[in-house]
């Protein structure tokens, strides 16, 4: 019984995984449609690229509906004034929020920052600097939900950024690269750890870190601690280089980071 039972289970498996991958490949045909399902969550971009080897979504409904009106937003501001930043802020609020209820949670954090913003705003003026910055920011959106992530604040040239896992912090800080607006190049630095997400920030020594390590990195470089490294694990054409502790502006003891690069 055991055995026809097991033979059952991997036939539909066997099924499903056919299905999927079926599925898939109609998906792909439209790349546009594909990143957008990809982008909001309809889909994980890990199903897509390995079809029954990965749930086919992650993102709960909530999460999706904040991801449409973020996109939503972004490609059309008018979308702000006809339907309300408060109306958009409600949609997006997840439960526990709702209750007032913050607990603390493993997330990866990535800070970026643009080199050379300082002077190009010096050069071309603050009208200049701030279309740089607009389009930049249109250019993050799409690659950041993709990851699952979210933008939680703008500092200046730079972003805050939070992700559910080291791997999805790291490829989407590599990503990030090619939005960086010539002449300008983008550096980053991802951590991971424990804190407490709420719907406009994320709090925890893990925040700290993750900031201090990106003033670290140069321009044109992603640099991880080691947490990350071990966390992500192998990933298909990423290299981790050789780690280094450093010491950080306000953290006790040492940080080991490497840098991180696309083989």
């Amino acid at each position: 019984m055991a055995g026809a039972r097991d033979a059952g289970e991997q036939a539909i498996s066997s099924v499903r995984r056919t299905v999927e991958s079926r599925i898939a490949d109609l998906i792909r045909r439209d790349p546009d449609r594909a990143a957008n399902a990809v982008e909001v969550g309809l889909i994980d971009r890990n199903w897509l690229d390995a079809p029954g080897q990965h749930p086919i979504r992650t993102a709960t409904p909530t999460q999706v509906m904040r991801r449409f009106l973020e996109r939503s937003a972004e490609q059309r501001p008018s979308v702000l004034s006809s339907l309300g930043l408060n109306a958009i802020q409600a949609l997006s609020w997840e439960t526990n929020e709702l209750k007032g209820e913050h607990t603390s949670s493993p997330v990866a954090i990535v800070f970026t920052d643009l080199e050379g913003f300082t002077r190009y705003t010096s050069e071309q003026g603050d009208d200049a600097a701030l279309a740089l910055l607009d389009d930049h920011h249109k250019a993050v959106g799409p690659v950041v939900r993709s990851r699952g992530g979210r933008v939680v604040k703008r500092l200046g040239d730079g972003l805050m950024l939070v992700f559910p896992s080291g791997e999805a912090a790291v490829l989407a800080a590599l990503e990030l690269q090619e939005t960086a607006p010539d002449p300008l190049r983008l550096r980053a630095g991802v951590h991971l750890g424990d804190a407490v997400v709420t719907r406009d920030d994320v709090v925890g020594h893990v925040v700290n870190v993750a900031a201090r390590v990106t003033e670290c990195a140069n321009g044109g470089q992603v640099l991880s601690t080691t947490d990350v490294r071990d966390a992500a694990g192998d990933l298909p054409n990423v290299s981790f280089g050789r780690a280094r502790r450093a010491r950080l502006k306000g953290v006790t003891e040492p940080v080991s980071v490497c840098p991180v690069s696309l083989r």
